[in-house]
């Protein structure tokens, strides 16, 4: 019997397809949503022009470019003007990455100075490797490449002391972006990040959102072993940023446990409070992330001017169309 949910969904599906093909915000190809030009994203960076391969037709997630590897990249350029995120205070401070994939968020590090290690697992390291000897050789062969720290890259396997302890923790900061997407991860990744911290150690992970379920158990989690802050909109790059999309930014409890169990509230020391600047993250006496008024554009809306549409609108674009049609089976 034919089941007529699915086929409203799959009509639902086409129709979607359409209209995304009709204001070309997700051209197809004739037989395959993905099109041969995702071999290979170009990301403008600090004034750079980086490219990162890829390979969204692999059996392993790590060999996608994902939107919050973007997102905190452009995140750190927006800061990377003054305070603590400036090349300044950055210079020679100790990155590890984890769940690298292609690389991006590593090697936008690098580029404000810190030394970073970018970590995966095994099948993943040859085109990290590739990603980032390319561009580090492009970044070298220019005048102003003294701002450039370091990057390298290992195998880490969550969870693993051994490969843990061959990275020579603890770090000044912990990056990773979208490395959280199936409940059985959650605990392996909990006991990397703390085998990996220090006291002074910040952690900063960009999530999209995907499954309630695991967002509310990894939050739960962080939240018993971290202080956690949400970064706002307002403080995210205008156009790098989406509302599935969040930023957080913890440091380890204090041994005094002085620190209160609700997401962005904390205590800081008149060290830490000096070097905030005002161009990053904001927290007010309750707890709750503020966002200052700001004029910018949140991106949000579909582009129906007729106006060509940025690489960034055209990839949120993409992944709505994926999220739509995840369970319409297209023959």
């Amino acid at each position: 019997m034919y089941n007529t949910n699915i086929a409203a969904k799959r009509e639902s599906g086409f129709r979607f397809l359409e209209f995304l093909e009709i204001y070309h915000l997700f051209p197809m190809d004739a037989d395959r949503l993905n099109s041969p030009n995702t071999s290979a994203v170009l990301f403008e960076l600090l004034g750079h022009q980086l490219q990162f391969s890829q390979d969204p037709n692999s059996k392993h997630l790590g060999t996608t470019v994902w939107d919050a590897s973007m997102v905190l990249a452009k995140f750190m350029e927006k800061n990377s003007r003054k305070g603590k995120y400036s090349p300044s205070k950055l210079r020679g401070k100790r990155v590890i990455e984890l769940g690298a994939g292609c690389g991006l968020a590593g090697f936008s590090m690098a580029m404000l100075g810190c030394d970073v290690i970018s970590t995966d697992q095994t099948e993943v390291l040859p085109l990290l490797m590739r990603n980032i000897e390319r561009n580090t050789s492009r970044i070298q062969s220019l005048q102003d490449s003294d701002a450039f720290g370091s990057i390298q890259v290992a195998e880490l396997d969550w969870g693993n002391v051994d490969h843990i302890r061959a990275v020579d923790p603890p770090f000044d900061y912990i990056i990773g972006t979208d490395i959280v997407y199936a409940e059985h991860l959650l605990e392996p990744l909990l006991q990397s990040l703390l085998l990996l911290s220090g006291p002074r150690t910040t952690l900063m992970l960009g999530y999209e959102l995907r499954s309630t379920d695991v967002h509310d158990k990894m939050l739960d989690l962080w939240k018993r072993n971290f202080m956690v802050k949400t970064v706002p909109k307002a403080k995210m790059h205008s156009e790098y940023q989406h509302p599935s999309i969040q930023l957080f930014i913890m440091n380890p409890r204090p041994s005094d446990g002085t620190i209160k169990d609700t997401q962005c509230e904390y205590k800081t020391s008149k060290l830490e409070e000096n070097e905030e600047s005002e161009e990053n993250v904001d927290i007010d006496e309750d707890g709750d992330c503020n966002s200052p008024r700001t004029d910018e554009p949140t991106h949000n809306r579909v582009n129906l001017s007729g106006q060509e549409l940025s690489d960034w609108e055209t990839r949120r674009y993409g992944a709505m169309a994926a999220r739509f049609l995840r369970d319409v089976k297209i023959t």
